[in-house]
């Protein structure tokens, strides 16, 4: 049996990762309480004595917790951006390639993606290494979010009873192009320049769609929209990441369709002339704490999905 600390359990991400661990017969659960929870010794004795940890932390905070960790054989998995792109961590993404899964399965330091960022990495990976697209490409990137991406804070704003009006409306923000998601969005797939970045927040709880547009001229000549979705196909079988042929209802595709669920489903509409690339999941899902367990598990050697709802 596995013992598991997960450092910032209170955050939204922890209790998450929380509910989804808490019901498992295979791993025990460190605790601290709640006087504890932030004192550095504490956690520095719960960081040594596990077997996995979870840094459900702010990047400073993250940082730190890593240097408080002593013991060799510790895994540490975390959720905030400060690791996505250093040397020596593993990117969480093990349905990218058979590489990052094997890589996974015993490494002791793992990044877990970004909730935009993996929705971006999963449309735009299999397309470069395909040669489909160059790496000098100029890419365009929607990703419509519920609020609960926002943390405790943000929620809180939402679901007050005297909500703000401007509230209840989309809200596009990460406006100066500067959004902490980028970085691994570029480095990840490899393309020569990050894309411009429309992420956009809306009155439900949590859900998420990326959406990015490619035109013909921008397509490795005699390409076809079903030669897309032919990569997508093989590529993204499952359990957790799957091509689904038509994931629209009616022209519509909703962003909170798959709220609560830990999967993703991969998309392709448009037409020959200008493709419409899409990835459905929930931000709390195979955005955040879903895909910090499915991580947990390659690293125990157990199903992919155990534990996870999809």
């Amino acid at each position: 049996m596995k013992k598991v600390f997960i450092d910032g359990s209170a955050g939204t991400t922890g209790l998450r990762i929380y509910e989804r661990l808490e019901n498992r017969k295979d791993i025990s659960l460190i605790k601290l309480s709640e006087e504890n929870r932030k004192d550095v010794n504490a956690r520095k004795a719960a960081i040594n004595s596990a077997d996995i940890v979870f840094l459900c932390l702010p990047d400073d905070a993250a940082r730190e917790s890593v240097v408080l960790c002593e013991n060799p054989d510790t895994v540490i998995l975390d959720t905030s951006t400060a690791h996505r792109t250093e040397k020596g961590w593993t990117y969480g993404f093990p349905e990218l390639c058979e590489n990052i899964s094997d890589d996974l399965s015993t490494a002791k330091r793992i990044a877990v993606p970004g909730c935009h960022a993996s929705g971006f990495i999963a449309l735009i990976y299999p397309l470069i290494k395909a040669d489909i697209i160059s790496k000098e490409i100029l890419l365009c990137c929607t990703s419509v979010t519920g609020y609960s991406g926002g943390g405790k804070k943000m929620i809180a704003q939402y679901e007050d009873e005297n909500v703000d009006a401007l509230l209840t409306s989309p809200r596009q923000y990460g406006l100066t192009q500067q959004h902490k998601h980028l970085k691994e969005m570029k480095a990840i797939t490899g393309i020569d320049n990050a894309p411009a970045f429309s992420p956009i927040v809306s009155s439900f709880y949590s859900g998420m769609c990326v959406t990015i547009p490619i035109f013909k001229s921008q397509l490795k000549k005699g390409t076809t929209l079903e030669d897309i979705k032919n990569i997508y196909k093989v590529k993204y079988v499952g359990p957790i990441v799957n091509f689904v042929e038509s994931a629209d209802a009616d022209g519509f595709l909703s962003a909170n369709a798959l709220s609560g669920l830990d999967k993703m489903e991969i998309s392709v509409f448009g037409n020959e002339e200008i493709i419409l690339l899409a990835a459905r999941y929930d931000n709390l899902g195979k955005g955040a704490s879903g895909a910090a367990v499915e991580c947990m598990n390659i690293s125990m050697g157990c199903c992919l999905a155990e534990g996870l709802n999809i």
